[in-house]
C-alpha cells in the first residue's frame, strides 16, 4: 500500500492524522502543502477545496476528517484494518 498524506505544520487535524498513523505503524509519505510547490493546487484539483489533511491510498483520495468533528478515528481504523478502542 502506498499512502501519501497532504498536510501542513499548522494543521491540528493533520497532526492528529499523523499521530494515528504512527500509533498503528502505518508507513506514509508526507507532502507539506506549504513547502511543496503545486501541492495545494493538487489537493484543490482532486477534492475541490484546499482541505487538509488528505490521504491518497494507492491513488484514491480520502478525507480522513470531517469539519467540526475532527479526525475520523473509527472510519480510518476500519479502512486500514487496525483496532479501534
Amino acid at each position: 500500500m502506498e499512502l501519501l498524506v497532504y498536510s501542513a505544520s499548522w494543521c491540528r487535524d493533520c497532526r492528529e492524522a499523523k499521530k494515528f498513523l504512527a500509533k498503528h505503524n502505518i508507513a506514509y509519505k508526507e507532502i507539506d502543502i506549504e513547502n511543496t510547490p503545486g501541492a495545494a493546487e493538487e489537493v484543490f484539483e482532486h477534492v475541490g477545496k484546499k482541505a487538509i489533511p488528505q490521504f491518497v491510498i494507492d491513488g484514491k483520495w480520502v478525507q480522513p476528517y470531517r469539519p467540526g468533528q475532527g479526525f475520523l478515528h473509527a472510519e480510518m481504523a476500519q479502512l486500514f484494518g487496525v483496532p479501534h478502542p
